[in-house]
């Protein structure tokens, strides 16, 4: 987490917090110095912290500066106390780098400043305006973030994946510059570590499509959602079962360092809700809903109340057909856990068919089996000749090069699920589509490894949207 002090008495400063608070970016833990207190609209506590005192008192802002920032900015209408505020900040930081907005054109002889001067920045704005002057590309367009430029790092999720099988919606990726060079992209063109990706779109979907570039293995649940989430309800779940539910997700939990909320709808057994509660601990959160509330109330606003990356429920309530599609609406993985022993898993298995959303799925794939220590499994049926299986096997074992997780492909000429059902134990991974919300009349004569989910369900199941 990334501290970032802002210094302002402003109007510039005002808005510069806003635009802050505004853009999304959990990483960033913002500190706001005010002289005189102003209120901003949904600033959450967890990632901006205020303080009313004049900055240009040494001991006041000394105390601010015991914690570790990674750049501080200045917005100030008085050129006097920007001077003294940056000699205070020079006390007990000599080397932190210092942003300030210059009105007056300062001669600041300050090591590691930058001056943002205003007027020079109107004036280049104003300058695009000219006839036959060419625009430079910051400033394209509206100039409020619908155009940007990411750098794909080298374990990104979107590393050697086919630009086909990105849902761009309202966004576009227009250019690739690989080696010095601009490639212009087509469904078939694969994306490079270190490529530079020129996007468009509306602004808000381009900060998703930001973060989930810059999202890199080990992050699970990111970029979900920060926190792993049970849901049991006592007048559906099998009570007899709802001990060994909760067991299972704990031990889940203990792969990563996130919390783990354990939800209780309608709780109806006292013995049983005894033995949940005394699970409690510093990583672990039982909340008990004594209300009987509607349970697409309950999952999608505990989704966005408690940060949730990965919603875990029984195979019995994922079977339920208002569940879901509860749970499709949350747009996040969902674990469906089985009656058999999650510590015997040994492999995660997709069953490769032409649905190209298997490369969409393939990081987190890889993530989710690198944190709970599975190999991973591809099963191809060797009778088809398939070029967009082959691009997908292709795209998992680049994956494999990149993450040091080997891979395993194995070819049959058997019915997958009629192979798989002779198994022990295995995780079954597949994309959440419109096809799982199916009721399982419906998909008596499928042959479509999505719609037919149900069948393995007596195997746990990690159901992982795709878009982003």
């Amino acid at each position: 987490m990334k501290k970032i002090l802002i210094i302002s008495d402003s109007k510039i400063g005002h808005n510069f917090v806003q635009r802050a608070i505004d853009t999304f970016a959990k990483d960033n833990l913002y500190y706001v110095i005010q002289s005189n207190a102003v209120e901003f609209e949904n600033a959450p506590p967890s990632r901006f912290k205020f303080f009313e005192f004049d900055p240009t008192s040494l001991y006041k802002l000394s105390n601010v500066l015991k914690m570790e920032f990674v750049q501080v900015f200045i917005a100030m209408k008085s050129p006097m106390d920007i001077e003294h505020t940056i000699a205070n900040i020079r006390v007990s930081k000599k080397q932190l780098r210092i942003i300030v907005i210059d009105h007056w054109t300062m001669d600041l002889e300050e090591h590691n400043v930058v001056q943002i001067n205003t007027t020079e920045i109107l004036a280049s704005h104003l300058f695009d305006y000219l006839p036959n002057v060419p625009v430079v590309a910051q400033n394209v367009g509206l100039g409020e973030g619908e155009i940007m430029d990411v750098l794909v790092p080298f374990g990104s999720s979107f590393v050697y994946r086919h630009v086909g099988v990105i849902e761009q919606k309202n966004w576009r990726i227009v250019g690739i510059y690989r080696a010095g060079k601009l490639i212009l992209p087509d469904d078939r063109k694969m994306i490079h570590p270190n490529d530079q990706l020129l996007l468009v779109g509306e602004p808000s979907v381009l900060n998703s499509v930001y973060r989930a570039i810059k999202r890199e293995i080990g992050q699970f649940p990111q970029p979900f959602g920060t926190n792993l989430y049970l849901f049991i309800d006592m007048t559906k779940d099998d009570l007899r079962e709802v001990v060994y539910l909760v067991d299972k997700a704990i031990k889940v939990h203990e792969n990563f360092s996130n919390r783990l909320i354990i939800k209780v709808c309608n709780p109806s057994n006292i013995a049983l809700l005894e033995n949940i509660k005394s699970r409690r601990s510093e990583s672990i959160i039982v909340d008990i809903d004594y209300q009987q509330s509607y349970i697409e109330d309950v999952v999608l606003q505990d989704v966005k109340q408690f940060d949730i990356g990965l919603v875990m429920v029984s195979s019995f309530m994922f079977e339920k057909d208002k569940m879901r599609e509860i749970l499709f609406d949350a747009n996040v993985p969902i674990l469906s856990l089985s009656q058999r022993s999650i510590e015997k898993i040994k492999d995660a298995v997709i069953v490769l068919n032409d649905n190209k959303d298997l490369e969409k799925i393939s990081t987190t794939i890889f993530d989710f089996s690198s944190q709970m220590g599975y190999n991973i499994e591809l099963l191809k049926n060797e009778d088809e000749e398939s070029s967009e299986q082959d691009e997908i096997i292709e795209h998992y074992q680049n994956l494999s090069a990149i993450f040091s997780k080997n891979i395993h492909v194995n070819f049959h000429n058997d019915n997958p699920i009629r192979k798989l059902t002779k198994r022990e134990n295995f995780l079954q991974c597949l994309p959440f589509t419109e096809n799982i919300l199916q009721g399982k009349t419906t998909t008596l004569f499928s042959t479509d490894i999505e719609e037919l989910y149900h069948r393995l369900n007596q195997y746990h199941q990690l159901f992982i949207p795709i878009k982003i």
